[in-house]
């Protein structure tokens, strides 16, 4: 008998045991957190989502998010990576086909996003630019009828405060957050540190001209105020000549360049398609196609006596450089060639090589910023 209620004790055991291990459907249910995104809306979302929509922001998400970022996304705006950014594109997409075959959602800049799409996706979560969420309108009550939370980032903002908050927001929605605040706190120091010297930088202000290069030398391009590269240029002590006289951005008169006498000029560069005469630079651009394709702007009408031209003070940045977590490098390049003596120590061009040795899967090779011969 005793031997008996031992035998079934030890099956009663065995069982609780088993039933212990086997999830129930509150247990199954995947952890949440609330963040605030950096809209000011409060939005509870997965902790450590597992298949996310992903609007814009590309490289920030690598960085933050680590080497299977991509493994965690279903959906992207394709547009805004392979039309916007297509050397970078085909840069990432050589190490990681997958985004070959992600689901493309649309761009909502030019009307193209498909709800539908995202919504067959099935994603857990869509994270994507503070722009891109004022343009979805009521897209965004429909994802989230269905189910998809929605939060913004913004480092489209070029503020400290947004740049840190969008990388902690994306952190904690994809559980990473000691990528995201390694990645904050380097962000953080490297820009308080650029302000600190340009504020103790000695010297009038330079006057300086910058242009988005992509139409060539024969047709000025867009100009920029208090944005961009415009923000960029009023950060780092420049008097930028386009304040005053555009909203954001526009092309300024050949005449207005040229009697406001700029010390220095900023070419903006990237990869466009189809545009044979822009100032080419991002991936797998040799710095002597973008020399070649600056230096013509040398030969403007008027230009040869330009401060900026008689002294050689003309330089190009990557326009896909702005406006990300690694933007600081650019930072600190237009701030040396403004206050040379006061960046005499900062190599801006390594420490943009080293961010990507540390935190992306592509190598930084080929032409990103550099003075022009």
């Amino acid at each position: 008998m005793l031997r008996t209620l031992r035998a079934a004790g030890a099956c009663l055991a065995l069982a609780a045991a088993l039933l212990a291990a086997i999830p129930t459907t509150a247990s199954a249910a995947p952890e949440t957190v609330t963040v605030t995104d950096t809209l000011g809306r409060t939005v509870t979302v997965p902790h450590g989502a597992k298949r996310v929509l992903l609007g814009f922001y590309f490289e920030d998400f690598y960085a933050i998010v680590g080497p299977d970022a991509f493994k965690r996304v279903v959906a992207i705006s394709r547009d805004t990576w392979e039309g916007w950014r297509n050397l970078q594109w085909k840069a990432y997409s050589a190490v990681e086909p997958r985004i070959e075959k992600l689901v493309d959602v649309g761009e909502v800049e030019s009307g193209t996003f498909n709800l539908e799409a995202a919504l067959v996706a099935k994603p857990d979560v869509a994270i994507v630019a503070a722009w891109q969420f004022r343009a979805m309108g009521n897209a965004v009550d429909k994802l989230e009828k269905a189910g998809i939370p929605v939060v913004a980032a913004d480092f489209n903002a070029q503020t400290l405060e947004k740049h840190l908050a969008s990388a902690r927001l994306i952190g904690a929605v994809m559980a990473t957050e000691d990528r995201a605040e390694q990645l904050a706190s380097e962000y953080e120091n490297a820009f308080k540190d650029v302000l600190a010297r340009v504020a103790n930088a000695t010297g009038p202000k330079k006057r300086v001209y910058v242009e988005l290069a992509r139409k060539g030398a024969s047709e000025y391009d867009n100009s920029y105020a208090g944005r961009m590269w415009g923000g960029v240029i009023d950060l780092v002590g420049g008097d930028n000549i386009a304040n005053g006289q555009i909203t954001n951005w526009g092309a300024l008169s050949p005449e207005y360049v040229l009697a406001s006498k700029p010390e220095m000029v900023l070419l903006a560069g990237s990869g466009w398609a189809g545009r044979d005469q822009a100032v080419l630079m991002g991936f797998g651009v040799d710095e002597n196609e973008t020399q070649a394709r600056a230096r013509a702007y040398r030969s403007r009408p008027g230009w040869a006596e330009l401060p900026a031209i008689r002294n050689n003070e003309i330089y190009a940045v990557y326009h896909g450089g702005a406006r990300t977590l690694y933007d600081y490098t650019f930072l600190q390049f237009i701030a040396k060639a403004l206050h040379p003596e006061a960046f005499a120590d900062i190599d801006p061009q390594e420490n943009h090589r080293r961010f990507y040795e540390r935190w992306l899967p592509v190598k930084a090779s080929g032409s990103f910023m550099l003075k022009v011969d």
